[in-house]
């Protein structure tokens, strides 16, 4: 375990200023500002980075300095500087788009037809008035302001860096300024404490997972040559990751399973050789021979575990993704394993869970450290305070008293509860408990998590740190808090071409590797992918982010017979940029938030729904908020009318109204909205009405991803958003820039699509141009036609033909289609298309009157679950026995259907409702073909009349 003493020194100020200050955001705001003001940035850099380096060093030794105060306002003043030059470049590159916006506007006005030319016209001359006047004001003087901006950055760090010299900070750890100090402390052992609390459970899971024979060799190896399997630990430092390995280590040694049991602590820096010692001197018990070889000293070793069931514990395993000897290295300390005999098994702990897949361990293999239950955390807390512990039984009950006081304070780490337990134990007095039951024990905690925040990417802990806007045990959604980092501009990449969500869906992989964050498994939580940030993770989030993030929680106090919430009346922090209210008050955002000159993000969550956002509340924070990036306020409206000022919000990429779901509320947004060139996410969660008559403008809004409960039928040329990930409906009409085709050059759009008024779409090759089968992020596609009669037959082969060209991607996942009325299913769906979908597992059909074929298995060999409604078929596709994988079969209001067919063997569940009353009825009958038909199933249902019937089988 980490050395909480030598750790400790890395905690508080130093935490926030030494790991800003190590950031490349510096570096990616020079080479930036390089191309605008014409300047050399690799020169400059080369200048900056060893005295940016120097300064983050120095702010590690200073925590309890006397000269921390002169060394907090030079890293204020350089955060400061850095955050104004990187809002000037977001106003720079903002007219660069309103040109680029311009053109396009005289382009559309030469192609426009006639009657639109005038409104046209309008619209541009506004636009330019608008930018000409903005020129002459500011974009003249944002050369000369940036460039006054990076003088600011270089003067601070030169002024640090003279500070240093003058008090000789430096010079006592010139050794040390490469590289950060190991504060990892003492290596661990295969022996366990005398006492383990609570990890029992974990411990009978791991075993069983080291005795089962299903997986004796690794995943996609050749088993003949590998004769191993890794089963892995994970959690965040202090967690217990150690004291479980040694529990099951004990166990092994003595219940005779593996004929040797190998204990090995791997340092942060280790060497392959040094490992192979460590390995042999635990397989022998004895001295390793002096061996100069590499070659000879594998040789030797694998001699000694020749022949042998193995299991060898690998504790503590650190490892960087971007570092490709370092995975080379692990690799290499697990070839001698294969002298072993088939059944051997490493059992490996690390603080991420990509050290244990670089190792090879599989998905399911890699456990997750379990968070013990108060209760059960209580008492190991007390076994470490009371341990060998002599007093009074009446004082023995005051003390028990506080420490379970004290234990909440913990928040559940075993390491606090070691470190805290023990200083208790030394001095068991009450007076010494009470000061320290009011002291901060986390401290040394923080030490031990502070370095595994250390080890990750730069811009990843800038992440972190934005967590702690969010109240605790908050249940973060995995895609809101990408696009939010995204917003923000936290993504940093050297591959040019990727997309700042993509970088950022990375950073939250590595945080969840890592357990920074943690995935939510409570029932009760009807959230998928949601994530949580463990208490004491969140106390470290406050301290590295500092005062620049901010949350304002709701506070409970008894009044009469019942509960009032009250707003926190804690000042916010003048310099604070990212503030979380969970209760709306008007006074409140005016009075204090507004105040917030430097704000980019502002999330109103409120708790109460029963209040709604004022006007003229938004016409302030438009007004004086206007380096904004993210705005969420969630409120229970009535109507709103979104202030014309919101087009101020140049910095604006993020902007959600959210109301209660089945809530009667309306929405107005003004056509300035069209003039915030930075959008990304547009999401208007439950708004039941939304008005916007600037829609046909929205394609201003070039840089838009996500776009949520928007009216896009009265948008036209969306085919200009070529950036657009989320769009939940597209409806074709014969209108200009309503087309099919302007879904063509759509290519990032994922997750689903609706497409309507298939009926306006006239041939085969009008649907080819909506390219779908190119939109490989697309896993669900509706497809919707509208007639309220039949079609007649040249109208089906229309249709026909225009459903052959809808080809969806080879990774679609659901299919469903409304009203299709062709003559035939299209080839992609038969099976005879080399490019169509290969992996759909959900088909839904609604009041389709074409029949599916045989060839239903060949499209669908994956298919899982079968919804039929409203389909005026006559009988089922033939040969649904070979759909080997199908569980869920749903027929509802299909009168026609008198007969079942074969059923496969895999069906788990089948639905009949308001269908053919002889059929519901014959499914009933025992003996009855159909009834025979369904006895394999486990669960059957048949609704007639409204009476449900449920059976395993019916019998």
């Amino acid at each position: 375990m980490p050395d909480p003493v030598s750790a400790a020194v890395a905690v508080g100020w130093a935490m926030k200023a030494a790991g800003w200050v190590a950031s490349p955001i510096i570096s990616e705001l020079y080479k930036k500002a390089s191309s605008f003001l014409d300047f050399d940035a690799s020169r400059k850099l080369k200048e900056l980075e060893p005295k940016i380096l120097l300064l983050q060093r120095v702010m590690e030794m200073v925590e309890d300095s006397p000269h921390r105060p002169r060394l907090e306002q030079l890293f204020n003043d350089l955060k400061s500087a850095f955050y104004e030059a990187e809002d000037i470049l977001d106003d720079v590159e903002y007219y660069r788009l309103e040109k680029q916006i311009q053109d396009d506007h005289r382009k559309l006005e030469v192609a426009a037809p006639r009657r639109n030319k005038n409104h046209v016209k309008k619209i541009l001359t506004s636009a330019m008035k608008k930018c000409n006047l903005l020129k002459d004001q500011e974009c003249g003087m944002s050369k000369i302001e940036l460039k006054q901006s990076l003088e600011k950055i270089e003067n601070v760090i030169n002024d640090a860096c003279g500070f240093f010299e003058q008090i000789n900070l430096p010079n006592k750890s010139n050794a040390n300024l490469s590289k950060p100090a190991n504060s990892r402390g003492a290596v661990t052992t295969a022996r366990p404490p005398s006492v383990v609390i609570g990890r029992d459970k974990d411990c009978d899971n791991i075993v069983a997972m080291l005795h089962d024979k299903e997986e004796d060799a690794q995943p996609d190896t050749d088993s003949a040559q590998c004769r191993y399997s890794i089963i892995g630990i994970h959690g965040i430092g202090g967690s217990g990751k150690s004291t479980l390995s040694q529990l099951v280590c004990a166990r092994e040694e003595n219940n005779g399973h593996f004929n040797l049991v190998m204990w090995v602590h791997v340092s942060q820096d280790f060497s392959v050789d040094t490992i192979f010692r460590q390995m042999s001197e635990a397989a022998t018990r004895t001295p390793c021979p002096q061996f100069n070889n590499l070659d000879t000293l594998q040789t030797n070793l694998e001699k000694v575990l020749n022949g042998k069931r193995l299991l060898l514990v690998l504790d503590d395993v650190w490892y960087n993704n971007r570092d490709v000897t370092q995975y080379e290295k692990l690799q290499q300390i697990l070839s001698p394993l294969n002298a072993g005999e088939a059944g051997s098994k490493i059992l490996v702990t690390s603080r991420t869970k990509d050290a244990l897949i670089a190792l090879g361990a599989a998905e399911h293999r890699c456990i997750p450290m379990s968070v013990l239950d108060e209760d059960v955390f209580l008492k190991l807390f007390k076994h470490y305070a009371f341990h060998k512990v002599c007093v009074a039984a009446d004082d023995r009950i005051r003390l028990e008293n506080i420490a379970t006081q004290i234990a909440k304070k913990l928040k559940g780490s075993p390491l606090a509860a070691k470190i805290v337990g023990g200083q208790l134990r030394m001095r068991p007095s009450i007076d010494s408990w009470r000061s320290s039951r009011d002291g901060n024990h986390l401290d040394d905690t923080m030490g031990a998590l502070w370095w595994s925040y250390r080890h990750l990417d730069e811009q990843i802990r800038r992440c972190f740190a934005y967590c702690s806007i969010f109240p605790r045990r908050r249940h973060l959604e995995r895609d809101k808090l990408v696009k939010l980092w995204a917003a923000e501009g936290f993504a940093r990449s050297s591959n040019e071409g990727m997309d700042s969500e993509d970088v950022c869906q990375g950073y939250f992989d590595e945080l969840v590797s890592a357990s920074f964050l943690q995935p939510e498994v409570k029932k009760y939580s009807s959230k998928k992918d949601t994530y949580i940030v463990h208490d004491l993770l969140l106390d470290l989030a406050d301290k590295v982010a500092g005062s620049d993030c901010f949350r304002i929680e709701n506070r409970w106090k008894r009044m009469g017979n019942g509960w009032t919430m009250e707003g926190c009346e804690e000042e916010v922090p003048p310099d604070a940029r990212h503030v979380f209210v969970q209760t709306y008050g008007s006074e409140l955002i005016i009075e204090k938030i507004c105040k917030l000159d430097n704000l980019r993000t502002l999330i109103i969550d409120s708790a109460e729904w029963r209040k709604s956002v004022e006007e003229k509340v938004l016409q302030s924070l438009f007004v004086r908020l206007r380096k904004l990036r993210v705005l969420i306020i969630c409120s229970d409206q009535g109507m709103l009318l979104v202030p014309e000022s919101i087009g101020q919000l140049r910095h604006l990429r993020y902007l959600a109204f959210m109301t209660r779901y089945g809530s009667d509320s309306r929405l107005v947004l003004p056509g300035t909205l069209t003039k915030l060139y930075h959008m990304q996410v547009l999401d208007f969660g439950n708004i039941s009405d939304l008005v916007f008559d600037s829609c046909e403008d929205m394609f201003s809004l070039i840089n838009l991803r996500h776009i949520t409960r928007v009216p896009f039928r009265e948008i036209r040329s969306i085919g200009r958003l070529t950036l657009l990930r989320t769009l939940e409906t597209f409806e074709v009409r014969k209108e200009q820039g309503c087309e099919l085709k302007q879904l063509s050059n759509l290519n990032q759009l994922c997750g689903k699509l609706i497409i309507l008024g298939l009926q306006n779409v006239e041939s085969q090759q009008e649907a080819l141009e909506a390219n779908l089968a190119d939109k490989e992020g697309l896993r669900t596609l509706e497809l919707w036609w509208n007639y309220e009669e039949r079609a007649e037959l040249k109208e089906k082969e229309v249709q026909t033909e225009v459903l052959e060209g809808l080809c969806p991607p080879k990774l679609l996942e659901s299919l469903t289609m409304y009203s299709y009325d062709g003559l035939r299913y299209p080839s992609w769906m038969m099976g005879k298309h080399n490019g169509g979908p290969k992996y759909v597992n959900t088909l839904s059909l609604y009041c389709c009157s074409t029949e599916l074929g045989p060839e239903l298995g060949g499209f669908c060999p994956h298919l899982r679950s079968l919804y039929i409604f409203g389909c005026s078929w006559d009988t089922l596709p033939d040969h649904l026995e070979h759909l080997t994988s199908l569980k869920y079969l749903t027929l509802r209001r299909c009168s026609n259907i008198r007969l079942l067919p074969t059923l496969p063997q895999s069906l788990e569940r089948f639905s009949l409702s308001l269908c053919n009353e002889m059929l519901m009825s014959l499914c009933r009958t025992v003996g009855d073909p159909n009834w025979e038909k369904l006895q394999h199933v486990p669960e059957v249902y048949v609704e007639e009349h409204l009476n449900l019937c449920v059976s395993g089988g019916l019998q």
